[in-house]
Formats: structure tokens, sequence, C-alpha cells
């Protein structure tokens, strides 16, 4: 999520309440900027995939609401048999995890590169941060493993990626390990993290309070989910696999606490790693030589989880 809730929440407090926390902040919660892909970004992806001699495949996969969720398999051009999904952030879509690919694609991992329901091509009106999206992962590893048969199946996200892609593996056991970058611990938490809390725990206790509330109480009447149940933290407790967590020190629209109240939770081999000086999502750029050595070292050791 961007930085710009924080202007929308300041904006709120010089309007009546129930009309700006349903205008503004519950509609911003819900519906995410839709990124469209061009030609000229697809040929610029193709290039990138073409140093590595892999190969992109359109792949669309039908969920289980009936909206079509479109991306890419792009096949390493000397596969291990493991195939990484890779989840991209609020407000993003599969471009952005391309640099993830750029190392994941030279070592043999195959990857996976959908665009999350409410983003890029893929169909929906709203982003639900793991509520309906685990079960959209569950139907592109379906299809995955229908014409593929992967040795196993690895995850890495970034953000509400990251979130998605530890509740997708709490429910579908075929994912067996999750590198997870700025994941939040659960998403009614995180939404007063917007709404204040990072900057200052009296504001969000006082002046940004009522709208939170307000904002919160609108937006799950109209997505008919409770924002407790998006709980990335819960969902490590309820199935053992190996997950590394990934939190920067300098992020401050998901802090530290999140990675680390996750990690406390995680039932299964666990990993935390504190980038020092990395922004929201920039661990790769902060350190890319140690994420990908990290990232590399995790999925080879990490072994088949309980199915």
């Amino acid at each position: 999520m961007p930085n710009t809730l924080l202007v929308v929440m300041l904006a709120m407090l010089c309007l009546p309440m129930p009309a700006s926390a349903e205008g503004f902040l519950a509609s911003f919660i819900l519906h995410p900027i839709r990124r469209e892909i061009d030609a000229q970004q697809i040929a610029e992806a193709d290039r990138s995939f073409a140093q590595a001699h892999a190969t992109r495949e359109d792949l669309a996969v039908t969920a289980p609401d009936g909206i079509i969720l479109r991306g890419w398999k792009v096949r390493a051009a000397q596969p291990n048999g493991d195939w990484v999904l890779l989840l991209h952030g609020r407000s993003q879509n599969r471009l952005s995890m391309i640099q993830y690919a750029n190392f994941l694609l030279p070592s043999g991992y195959s990857v996976v590169m959908m665009d999350a329901r409410a983003h890029g091509e893929s169909g929906g009106a709203i982003s639900t941060y793991g509520h309906v999206e685990r079960y959209d992962e569950r139907a592109i590893v379906d299809a995955l493993t229908a014409t593929e048969h992967p040795h196993r199946i690895l995850a890495l996200g970034e953000s509400m990626g990251a979130a998605v892609a530890l509740q997708s593996a709490a429910l579908d056991p075929r994912i067996d390990a999750v590198v997870a970058e700025g994941a939040f611990c659960n998403l009614h938490e995180v939404i007063f993290d917007y709404a204040g809390l990072r900057l200052s725990a009296f504001l969000v206790k006082t002046f940004f309070r009522p709208a939170a509330i307000m904002a919160v109480h609108q937006a799950e009447h109209k997505a008919g989910f409770r924002f407790d149940e998006v709980s990335p933290e819960a969902s490590v407790a309820a199935r053992k696999f190996p997950i590394m967590l990934i939190s920067g020190l300098s992020d401050h629209n998901v802090p530290r606490r999140h990675a680390e109240a996750i990690f406390q939770a995680a039932a299964g081999p666990k990993e935390l790693w504190l980038v020092p000086k990395a922004r929201h999502q920039k661990a790769l750029q902060t350190a890319p030589r140690e994420f990908q050595t990290r990232v590399l070292s995790f999925f080879s050791h990490a072994q088949l989880a309980s199915r």
C-alpha cells in the first residue's frame, strides 16, 4: 500500500466522518490502482528472460468464483524441476517480480508470474489481501501441476503478495516453502499502521482512530469478510512449512514487528532476516548479493513440507 494513505487520512479529518471514511479510505483499501501491461513492457520482459535462455508462455486460470487470472509461466533453460510462484504487492502487477525471476531462472527455478485479482490483466473488482486470493493460488497450483508435474512448488512474495503466499501455503499443502518480504501479520493491524501508528501511537489512538474504525467497518461491509480473518500470523501457526521472513529495518509501511509476530507464531522451520537500511520491498536492491544467496540457499535446503 502506498504512503498516499496517510494523506487521505489527513484529508478525511476535514470532512464529515461517515462520508470521508466510506468515500475515501474504505474505497482505497478495497480498490488498488490497476496498472495495465503494454506491448513494450512485454517485449522488455522477453528480452530479460532471453538473457537466461528462458521461455515464456501465457497462462490463464479460472478462479473458483469464475474470474480469469492472467499471467505467465516462464520455464528455465535448465530446469531443476522446482517452480516458484512469484506474488507481487498491492497496486503492482507481474512485471514487478521480474527482478526475482532474473536470478531464479539461471539457477534452474522455473517461475509462475500472475497478476493478482483486481490487478494488471486479471479480473476482479476488489482486493481482499488473501481472504479470496489464497483460493486463487490453489487454482493456479492446480493448473501448474496438471501440465508441469513439478518436483516442488515454492513461493516468493512481497508485501501483499507475501501475505497471500503465507495464507496460501497454510491452505494448500502442495506449496512446500515460502519467502515473504514485508508481510503484514494481520490486515486489521496493518490498516492502523497506515492510519498513523507507524508514526505515532498517540495519533492513531486519538485523531485517526475514529476514521480508521469507520473505514474498516465500511470496507468489511462492502467486501463481505472480517479483516481479522486475513492473518498470515494465524496461517503459519496452522500448518508446518518452511518460511523465510524478510523485513527492512527502514520499512515504515509494514514495520518489523509484523515479521517478528509471524516468526514467533510459525510452527515450522523458520528464518528471519532483518535488512539494515532497506525500505518496504527494497531488500533485493539494498543487499542484492546477500538477498540472492539467502533465498537460493533457503530454497535449496527447504525440505518437502508435510503433505
